[in-house]
């Protein structure tokens, strides 16, 4: 299964990427997914991100995710087949 289709309740999510520089370097336990935004657990925080606006990873993985891709419910996208680049 590779990093797309995987759960990511539970990960550490780190934005590499976004149009919004105050983003960029933000990391936090991944707590809820919607299928527009990703909360994360930050530094005792609940902070909510839109998919849309970031790239990142998850677990340090070397894998960066647009998250304009994964723009659907977690449980739809744990079954979706992704075009690797």
């Amino acid at each position: 299964m590779n990093i797309y289709n995987s759960n990511w309740l539970g990960s550490l999510l780190r934005v590499v990427s976004s149009p919004d520089s105050t983003l960029v370097d933000r990391q936090g336990l991944v707590i809820d997914e919607t299928k527009n935004t990703i909360k994360l657990l930050e530094d005792g925080n609940e902070v909510t991100f839109g998919k849309s606006s970031i790239k990142f990873t998850i677990d340090n993985s070397d894998v960066v995710i647009d998250g304009a891709l994964v723009g659907q419910r977690p449980e739809n996208r744990t079954h979706r087949k992704y075009r690797m680049a």
